[in-house]
């Protein structure tokens, strides 16, 4: 049977609109690897507990207990801090949780000592070392918001908002998505994610756009939040290939009118730009009328 190849140069009967990929600008979570290994160090505290009487028992799973909470809060903000960097306006964190993830690492691994040694010296040593150590491996919160400077604080506050729900409603729709235990439909949920998260990125860079954006950001998200956990208790029961084939077609349309919006606000700030350099033109030769003149 005769299978039709193309290349880069070959004619193509779809459409020429380039696709994104799910993946499209995606970096490396920093949120595993050194963040995961933290939960797995403190466990032999477990094995120091047992069998050395009730004093060490008790200081052992108080420090296991202040390092899995240090872990917990590191992952957290690391989390936070890929959120604050991947957008343009953002608010610092509000409880500045890497470096309560130092303290308690300290705190932890100082209780641990004192179990150990029973000692003031050694564990002092432990949790300057330990919080040293924690906080050169993961660096501190972000400090100070971004992208405000010389903005209305209202509109930016309106922004993050905005954004701040956006990102609940694909958050829930990537949790009913890996209900349905289908990689396929989590790459296709993730690369819609992708489209509206460059509508995100517009409106943050101009907050005026809010107005044109803000009911692809609501109400279209909340339904298309609705239709995935829907869709997910079907699809999880019986596999249902009609059920994923409208599924898929409901993704298509909301991510071709999520693009078409995007770069419809694009063309806007464009347009807005070419006026203010025509103003501008205008003034300066108006001025140069002037001067010639005198």
């Amino acid at each position: 049977m005769a299978e039709r190849y193309g290349g880069k140069h070959s004619p193509k009967d779809h459409d020429q609109t380039p696709e994104t990929g799910a993946f499209q600008g995606a970096a490396r979570s920093r949120a595993g690897g050194r963040a995961n290994i933290l939960f797995l160090a403190p466990l032999p505290l477990i094995w120091q507990a047992f069998g050395n009487g009730p004093e060490k028992l008790a200081l052992n799973l108080i420090a296991l207990s202040s390092l899995l909470l240090a872990a917990w809060l590191t992952r957290e903000g690391l989390l936070a801090h890929e959120a604050y960097e991947a957008r343009t306006i953002a608010r610092r964190p509000t409880f500045p949780r890497k470096m309560a993830g130092s303290v308690l690492t300290g705190l932890g691994l100082a209780i641990a000592g004192w179990a150990a040694t029973g000692g003031i010296l050694a564990p002092a040593i432990y949790a300057v070392i330990g919080t040293v150590l924690h906080g050169m491996a993961f660096g501190l919160d972000p400090l100070s918001d971004k992208g405000i400077e010389g903005i209305d604080l209202h509109q930016t506050d309106r922004v993050a908002r905005a954004v701040d729900e956006a990102e609940n409603l694909l958050g829930a729709m990537s949790d009913a998505a890996k209900r349905c235990r289908d990689r396929g439909l989590e790459a296709r949920v993730a690369k819609f994610q992708t489209t509206a998260r460059r509508l995100f990125r517009t409106v943050e860079n101009d907050p005026r756009d809010l107005t044109a954006a803000r009911k692809f950001m609501g109400v279209y998200l909340k339904g298309a939040r609705d239709a995935t956990v829907k869709f997910a208790d079907i699809y999880a029961r019986n596999r249902d290939p009609q059920a994923r084939a409208d599924y898929e077609a409901l993704l298509n349309d909301l991510e071709q009118n999520f693009a078409a919006r995007t770069e419809r606000l694009l063309l806007d700030d464009k347009s807005d730009l070419t006026i203010e350099i025509e103003v501008l033109r205008e003034r300066l030769q108006r001025e140069g009328v002037r001067h010639d003149a005198k």
